[in-house]
This record gives C-alpha cells, structure tokens and sequence, in this order.
C-alpha cells in the first residue's frame, strides 16, 4: 500500500450509516458521525485533492438545463465543472457532497420504474452509503489510479457490510453500475456527477468480471485506467472478502 501522511477523516452526514462498515479496516461509524483512517482504510491513497462543486449550484444552475444539438449534457457538465468546481483538502466536504449526489441519484421514486422488484428502498440505502465513501477514490487525468479504498469493489465491499449474499451483491453492483439507468437517469447522473468534478465510469461490463467505479474528470486517459485497475483488482477483492463476517449462502 502507498499511503500519504494525513489525519483522520471526519464528517457528520444528515443520516445515519450502518454500523456494519465498521467491518472494514480503519472506518468507524457512531450514527452520522464517520470517521476513516487512511492508512487503514486504503488500499492506496497517494492523493488528499480532491474536485468539488457546490450542490445546491448544481441543483440551481445544471440539473434542469436541457441539451440541444449543438450542447450535449457531457458539455454542458465539463463547462459547468470548469467554471464552478474547485480543488479542496477537505475529505469532509467531498463525503458530505456526494451523500447529497448520491441521495439525489438513488432516490426511492425510481424505484417503480426499475423493473426490479427484488431491489427495495433498503437496498437504495446501502447504495447511497457505499457511492458516498466511493468518492474518496480517485483517477489522475493521465489514468493513473491514486486512491483505492474498499469501496472501490462495490459488490465486495457490500457484501461484507450488508451480509449480502453472491447473488444480491451482483443484482445490487447491475443497479449501481448499469441496470438503473436508462438514458434519462444517465443525463441525471452526469449532471449529478458535475459536482463531484467529473463522470462516473466503471472498469467492468457485468458483474462477473467486478472491477468496480469511479468518478473520473473529463479528459482521464481511460486505457490507462484500465490496464492500472488490471494489475491490482484480483488481489484487493480478495482482501475485501476476507472481512465476511460468514460466509454468504
């Protein structure tokens, strides 16, 4: 592990997160109050920068502008990240940016029109809480991976939180990374992602192949990305499986 010298990461979020995460290395949860250890925590955390917009300026300023066929959303949420995002230290503020992403990406009302009834508005919850900790992780404009922490390996990390068996950690990681969104989600999604300083793309196709997420600024050289995630995702799922309380059935 590649670590940097840094405090503990604390922040109080409007809602409680399930103690369970305390089931992996360097997190404690005390209802809304998170604290992470990074040392702990990552797997590789080279970089305490991150890129952050204001919320309620996207709500304001990008959620309810359409494209046209001279402007397309991906446009319209890089012009936005260049004029509003900017670059903090404060770990804090990106956890509390994306609860507030991602509250608004998962909410129940879709629920209805996913077409799977498997899928409940606890099984929202435990998305919220799991994307709002994948912000920490990060990718350099030249595709280099800097931050991996557990959360990276969606499917893993909820199966080890949330006692998920195999079969529901992979339906849960289809709603996370493909099976939620048709195209008008998508254009939520991207214009979500702007405060969060980038796009949400996924190293896998399926869940069999789980190589999990990350929102990455607009221009990262994604071949890179790739053959970096090759080389270190098989050995770090492994490590995250291990903290299994039981086995899944």
């Amino acid at each position: 592990m590649t670590t940097i010298d840094t405090m503990a990461i604390t922040v109080v979020l409007p809602e409680a997160f399930d103690e369970r995460w305390g089931r992996l290395p360097g997190i404690r949860v005390d209802g809304r109050r998170i604290t992470i250890d990074p040392a702990e925590y990552f797997f590789r955390f080279e970089s305490s920068t991150w890129l952050v917009a204001d919320w309620e300026l996207v709500k304001s300023q990008l959620r309810d502008v359409e494209e046209t066929t001279e402007s397309t959303v991906e446009q319209l949420a890089l012009e936005f990240i260049k004029t509003h995002a900017r670059s903090t230290s404060d770990a804090a503020r990106v956890l509390a940016t994306a609860y507030e992403v991602y509250t608004y990406v998962f909410r129940d009302e879709h629920l209805a029109g996913l077409g799977l009834p498997q899928i409940t508005a606890e099984h929202l919850r435990m998305l919220r809480e799991a994307a709002t900790l994948m912000a920490l992780n990060k990718v350099e404009l030249d595709g280099h991976i800097s931050n991996v922490g557990p959360c990276w390996f969606f499917p893993a990390a909820t199966s080890v939180v949330f006692d998920l068996d195999d079969e529901m950690g992979g339906l849960l990681d289809e709603v996370y990374h493909g099976g939620w969104f048709n195209e008008y989600r998508r254009i939520e999604s991207i214009k979500a992602h702007a405060a969060l300083g980038g796009r949400l793309v996924h190293g896998c196709q399926s869940v069999p192949d789980q190589s999990g997420g990350v929102v990455a600024p607009y221009g990262a050289a994604m071949a890179t990305f790739r053959d970096d995630l090759a080389a270190f995702k098989a050995g770090w799922i492994e490590q995250v499986y291990a903290h299994r309380v039981s086995p899944a059935a």
